[in-house]
This record gives structure tokens, sequence and C-alpha cells, in this order.
């Protein structure tokens, strides 16, 4: 049957109008918020500049004095554990999930407060308002340490929030940091971030749309139990958590590299990306933890049992990277 050009006009009306009236004039919320990034937006655009020290390759950096002592006190036989995967854990998808943005998501309020899961930081927090979608994701669904990463990928810019819930028109949260991608900056001295060590987060998370690029390029972020942490940290972290300064311990900011021998041949593909990455760019130690819990966002096309050999790979395998300078008291 033959269609008359007066009927697709009609139809091209309909659909006009079905459109403007299903949009959102509030842009508060995004329908389909994007939780697992996107290589068109959030993998292709520069996370700091070259020279930030995130971005530092430190594949022939020299060996900490200590490496020998920080690694036998952490435990030579522990494996590594990814703490990402897909599907869910307990209710809850597994890692850090983050939501990208453009320049047209509405700014939304930040209250800072203490809660029975931790204090109040905001005296160290960046003041919103912030670009975040009300619906964004919440780590653990709000159970645990609840980040909240909204990455604005048209102007470059890092929003992240600390023990965070949604409540009214805006978050309430113990902290937040803002980080402008495009800058060699850091948080003043002394201030903690989303993260104890006043690091940024999504930087240091492994991330599946990087395994379908074929590389990560940064370190990667892990904890290890506040015992085993030293009362200090290192550039580029900015804060410490209290403890003591014994010889065997590492401060936030430390590094640990993946010997340059270990062979990885056997692991799959995408471990192998992972792994490459440790000789590269190695671990950073940014928050307490259990001890080698490697860092990383969900997605549905992560192979939870794949990821799983990575346990493998114990801590013998690895040294401390030259520490340099550490920073005693905030």
């Amino acid at each position: 049957m033959k269609t008359s050009i007066f009927n697709l006009a009609l139809f091209g009306l309909a659909l006009i109008f079905i459109v403007s009236c299903s949009s959102d004039d509030s842009n508060n919320k995004v329908d389909d918020p994007d939780l697992t990034g996107d290589i068109g937006s959030v993998e292709n655009i520069q996370i700091f500049p070259v020279a930030h020290p995130l971005n530092m390759d430190i594949s022939s950096g020299p060996v900490d004095v200590n490496s020998d002592l920080i690694i036998n006190n952490i435990g030579i036989n522990k494996g590594l554990f990814p703490d990402f995967g897909s599907g869910e854990w307990e209710g809850a998808p597994i890692g850090i999930p983050y939501v990208s943005v453009d320049g047209s998501q509405s700014k939304v309020s930040i209250t800072f407060r203490a809660n029975n899961y931790d204090e109040n930081y905001g005296g160290e927090s960046d003041q919103g308002s912030f670009p975040i979608p009300l619906n964004a994701p919440i780590e653990g669904n709000g159970a645990g340490d609840s980040h909240v990463i909204s990455v604005d990928v048209e102007n470059g810019m890092l929003y992240e929030l600390y023990n965070a819930s949604q409540e009214g028109d805006g978050f309430e949260a113990s902290s937040a940091a803002v980080f402008d991608l495009k800058k060699t900056e850091f948080r003043p001295d002394g201030w903690t971030s989303a993260d104890a060590a006043g690091l940024p987060i999504f930087p240091l998370l492994v991330r599946y749309p990087e395994i379908e690029k074929g590389v990560i390029d940064h370190p990667i972020r892990f904890t290890i139990t506040r015992s085993k942490i030293y009362e200090g940290y290192v550039h580029p972290a900015r804060h410490l958590v209290s403890g003591n300064t014994s010889d065997e311990l590492l401060p936030f900011g430390g590094r640990l590299r993946l010997k340059a021998d270990y062979d990885i041949s056997g692991f799959s593909e995408t471990n192998q990306i992972i792994l490459t990455a440790m000789k590269k760019y190695g671990l950073m130690l940014a928050d307490v933890g259990s001890d080698m819990f490697i860092t990383g966002a969900p997605h549905e096309k992560w192979d939870n049992d794949d990821l799983k050999k990575l346990k493998q790979v114990t801590l013998d395998n690895f040294e401390v990277i030259e520490l340099g300078t550490i920073t005693l008291k905030n």
C-alpha cells in the first residue's frame, strides 16, 4: 500500500510530539545512566595530563630499601583479590560504579554530615553543587563506603562522594572531592578526598572499556588492613590514617610493582592487560580495607571465574617502588 506525502507529514509531527512530551526538563536524572563508562566518552578523554604522577611509567623505577620488609609484613603468600566483576554480590553490583555526564547535567546540592558509618569531613571537602544525576549509582547500593562518582566528559571534570546517600534534591555525604582532569593539581596538603589517601578514585579503577581498548594506562587502586599502613603519605597522596611509623609499613600513595620477569603468558588476554599495567604503572595504596583487594568498576562483560585466577599472583612477585619523602603529619 502506498503512503501519501500528507500521511507521512502527519506521522512526522506525531513523532515530534511524542519525543517532546517524554523529555525531562529538570535534567536532574538520566533515564539510563552510563554505569560502566563508554568508549566514545569516558575512555576517549585525557585523564590528567601526561606528566601527572598517575600517568607515570614506573617500570624502571628503583626499588625501595624496605621493600622486602613491607612485602613480608603484608604477607608474601597473599594473592590478588579482584574486588570487581559482573552480576551482584549481596544484592549490589561488584565494584565501584560511576556515571558519565555532559555539560548539560544539572547540578545538585551536597550536604555534609556524619552518620553511623563515618564522620563529617566537610571541612576537607570541595563544596557543591555538583553535576550528579539523582539516580547515579551508589557503591554497594548504600552499604559500606557508598562512593558516588560522576565524570563530566564534556568539561573534563571529576566529582566523587564518600559515604553518600541520595536525599531530597541532592546528596548527603561525609566528604566530597572535585578533580580537574585537564590539570596537574592536587588536593590541599592534609586533606582527604572520597578516598582516605586524598587521591581520586575513578582514574585508579580497572574499567572494562579499558580491556576493550587493550591497555590500562594508570596505576590500580588497592587496599590493605590498617595495621599494615604507615602513618604518613607519599606524593601524590595527601592524607594519612593513624598507626605507627615502622619500616615494615606502607604509606598511602605507596606503589607495588609486579616484577618484570613474572610470566603472565598463561593468563587470559583480559588478565594479561591487568597484569601488564601492574608491571608498568603498579598498584597504589589508596584506602584501608582487606589485604590486596584491587578495585575496579562493575560491568556485565567481566568473567568472574577468569578474574579469580588473579588470586594465583601472590605478593612475593611484587616489589615496593622507592617511596621518597614520607609526610608524617596532616
